[in-house]
């Protein structure tokens, strides 16, 4: 009998029967990503309900030297929250502790525990007129502990940032089984080491986040959505400026999309239809928001294309004249990943470059694909007002979808190395996972990685909190 084998009676008793499973049936959404593109298996899922079960679970995984996976929705895109292949890990899900806790308005705050998923928190900062403003394509299904694991940023970063600006405590569970109450709704809390931020972004490598307490906003009363036609992403970049400079913060969102990735939308996508009578190179879904109720976004957004029609950064562009038109262009970029995967592989890129270097950078990029593999499909787009840029792959009309599959490190190094020329980031918001671990130590700094190992050491000596995930092995 393995060690996994021996300890599922005490896990069993610490979680109670509903809390453990095994069956084979059952494993099998756990082991897999949303995707299909990375599997593992486990002996074992422990669902605990409470921060106090978790830390029982750890302490009991500690002493029997088994390694644990922590999982929240299962909604990452590079492999971090799922099992490896040895079947002597055991998969802790955080699907039960999905509670609100406390929403304190005047504070402009929601504790909330980690398995709560993200639409959930956003209707109940809404019901109490509040904004919680992340959002992402996944928020159905993404919970909380997964955005703060990866340090999540979706469409709304402009203005409200990632993750890691809309924490403000949380409640950690260390390798060891003791539990950190770092729950302080504190803006102002200047008393030694932020320790919030080690856990952020670490993937459950660092402990188990069981519950954060995150900030809200005044709720959004007024909107204006467009839809923008751009020669490339030199207007974009451009484009960005102009409106900046005539909304300043009201300025939300603003996504930039190849027509490639449009045109996957456009083509397995249901209801959704294309703006524009004619097809353009590039496109770009700009939105004001403002909290109060008529704040005449739409005039400060007609004067702003107005400018770029006059600088000829826009070629034709649409405001959304109601809910069901935003709505809709909106699916137009929320479904470009899924899309995507009804083309055959999809080798995704997640980068970052300073904002003023992404036209130089697809341009240089794009050419080094082509010349690698003629007929590539290049399925470019992301936040480009933070320099973040899905730069996502598809193999050419009617290839071998293996051959393509075979050469995705190849390409991720022609991608990769573009991106560094550029002073870039090879991980700008979906984190490290399995998928990037083994090109960090080409990417980053080797004294980044001596103190990420050090803290990792110090905290889980024993290198059992989802072991194979975020540092290369050295």
């Amino acid at each position: 009998m393995t060690a996994t084998e021996s300890l599922l009676p005490a896990l069993r008793a610490a979680v109670g029967p509903a809390g453990l499973v095994t069956d084979a049936d059952q494993l099998r959404s756990y082991l897999v990503d949303w995707r299909g593109a990375y599997r593992g298996a486990a002996a074992a899922v422990v669902r605990p309900g409470s921060t106090e079960e978790v830390a029982e679970v750890l302490r009991l995984c500690r002493d029997a030297g088994v390694a644990v996976v922590p999982q929240g929705g299962n909604t990452g895109l590079c492999g971090g929250a799922v099992p490896d292949a040895s079947g002597r890990q055991v998969v802790l899900s955080l699907g039960r502790m999905r509670r609100v806790h406390e929403l304190d308005a005047a504070n402009q705050t929601i504790t909330v525990e980690a398995g709560a998923v993200l639409q959930t928190v956003q209707e109940a900062a809404a019901a109490a007129g509040r904004l919680f403003p992340l959002s992402l394509g996944s928020e159905g299904s993404a919970t909380i502990g997964g955005t703060l694991a990866t340090n999540a940023g979706g469409t709304a970063v402009l203005r409200y940032g990632t993750m890691r600006d809309l924490v403000l405590g949380l409640e950690v569970v260390l390798p060891d089984g003791r539990v950190w109450h770092g729950l302080r709704g504190l803006r102002k809390d200047n008393t030694g080491y932020d320790l919030k931020h080690l856990f952020v972004g670490a993937e459950g490598t660092l402990g188990v986040i069981t519950a954060a307490v995150l900030k809200l906003f005044p709720a959004v009363r007024s909107r204006a959505t467009a839809w923008v036609a751009l020669p490339g992403p030199a207007a974009a970049v451009e484009l960005i400026e102009v409106v900046r400079a005539l909304a300043g913060d009201r300025l939300t969102g603003f996504e930039v999309m190849s027509r490639q990735s449009v045109e996957f939308v456009l083509a397995h996508a249901a209801g959704v239809r294309d703006p524009f009578a004619q097809p353009h190179p590039w496109y770009a879904l700009v939105e004001l928001s403002d909290t109060l109720p008529d704040a005449g976004l739409a005039e400060v957004l007609e004067t702003g294309l107005g400018e770029a029609f006059e600088r000829d950064l826009a070629l034709d562009a649409v405001i959304a004249s109601g809910s069901a038109q935003v709505a809709a262009l909106w699916a137009l970029r929320e479904g470009i990943s899924e899309a995507q995967n009804s083309e055959g592989p999809s080798l995704k890129h997640d980068v970052t470059v300073p904002v003023s270097s992404i036209p130089d950078f697809v341009e240089r990029t794009d050419r080094a694909l082509a010349a690698a593999v003629p007929g590539i499909r290049v399925v470019a787009y992301g936040h480009v007002g933070d320099g973040n840029l899905h730069y996502n792959l598809s193999k050419p009309v009617g290839s071998d979808d293996d051959a393509f599959r075979a050469r995705a490190d190849e390409l991720a190094r022609v991608v990769y190395d573009s991106t560094a020329s550029f002073a870039g980031s090879i991980s700008a918001e979906h984190g490290i996972g399995v998928a990037k671990r083994d090109l960090l130590a080409d990417y980053e700094d080797p004294l980044e990685l001596e103190l990420m190992r050090g803290v990792k050491a110090l905290l889980d000596p024993a290198g059992l909190m989802n072991p194979g995930k975020v540092l290369p092995a050295g």
